[in-house]
């Protein structure tokens, strides 16, 4: 799915919030929302800034500039919320040189995989809890 896809779907849906979510360290979701209304293009080609020193295994209090990249691919809308949520899974990246995150889970569950289909070992790979 596109980002134009996204926003369209969010619509069509009748999205009110967005809730953007990423890994921690010791693997438990953490997240924060913000309005339908700031999800556009430039969300998902600039990504939105957070603090990385408040979340556990991330970053000091020194260096806690961190962004997160909403993937289209993951949109979905939460049917458990009582306000319509559109639910978007974001990679981790440094602000500055714009790399992925090596400590974000999900970044080290996609080289694990890109390592097995290179490699030969395996073409499919399941992670869980």
């Amino acid at each position: 799915m596109t980002p134009r896809e996204t926003i369209k779907m969010a619509k069509e849906r009748g999205a009110r919030i967005v809730d953007l979510r990423f890994i921690d360290v010791p693997g438990l979701w953490q997240h924060f929302s913000i309005p339908v209304h700031d999800l556009n293009d430039e969300l998902f080609a600039e990504g939105i800034g957070f603090d990385g020193s408040s979340i556990r295994g991330y970053q000091t209090i020194d260096e806690s500039d961190m962004l997160l990249m909403p993937d289209p691919n993951t949109a979905a809308m939460d049917p458990f919320t009582s306000v319509p949520t559109l639910v978007l899974i974001c990679n981790v990246r440094d602000p500055i040189t714009g790399k992925a995150y090596t400590r974000d889970p999900r970044y080290v569950a996609q080289k694990a995989e890109a390592h097995l289909k290179k490699s030969g070992i395996a073409d499919t790979v399941y992670i869980g809890p």
